[in-house]
């Protein structure tokens, strides 16, 4: 069977890290997902699921250095059923899920709300602890490149720039009906 889970949303509390007897970490925090959508009479309608998720080892304490409540996340994972006894007796259980790959999604800094988050410094290209690489890739940002001066305007101590030559792309010769979409 094939059970996998891959959620994009905002924390909605702080990281709860603890650690085992056995010295191995364990995070425990929630994510709200947004789902649009229209109803039979053609209203957009709003459907927000809240749901917990289990961070384990390093991983776990990444998220509770980097991470606060609203900072956006993806997580890949598996669906998971917790069981257990309450204070009353009652058998209870809910639905949570057991992150094998976590992503920060927020810009340098700053979550959705545009709060700092306390104590953190990380960059947007930090990596996915605990599992091998996914192949989702966060989006390069742009950066605004300043133009060149000439150089006939550098300071005289600094040695003329020298271009390399452009290289041309070779063409690549592809058959349409090679293409797999």
């Amino acid at each position: 069977m094939f059970n996998k889970v891959i959620l994009i949303g905002n924390l909605t509390r702080d990281v709860e890290l603890r650690y085992l007897p056995s010295g191995q970490a364990l995070a425990k925090c929630g994510i709200a997902t947004n789902r649009r959508y229209k109803d039979a009479s053609g209203m957009q309608k709003d459907e927000t699921m809240f749901i917990d998720f289990t961070v384990w080892g390093r991983s776990a304490e990444i998220a509770n250095q980097y991470l606060r409540k609203g900072s956006r996340v993806m997580l890949e994972g598996r669906l998971t059923l917790e069981q257990w006894t309450d204070q009353t007796g009652q058998k209870r259980s809910k639905h949570s899920i057991t992150v094998e790959n976590l992503k920060m999604l927020d810009r340098k800094g700053e979550n959705e709300y545009g709060q700092q988050p306390a104590g953190t410094g990380y960059e947007q290209t930090a990596p996915s602890y605990n599992q091998p690489q996914s192949t989702y890739t966060q989006p390069a940002q742009q950066q605004s490149v300043p133009p060149q001066q000439p150089v006939q305007q550098q300071p005289v101590q600094q040695p003329p720039v020298q271009q390399q030559p452009v290289q041309e792309l070779p063409t690549i010769d592809i058959d349409e009906d090679d293409i797999p979409f």
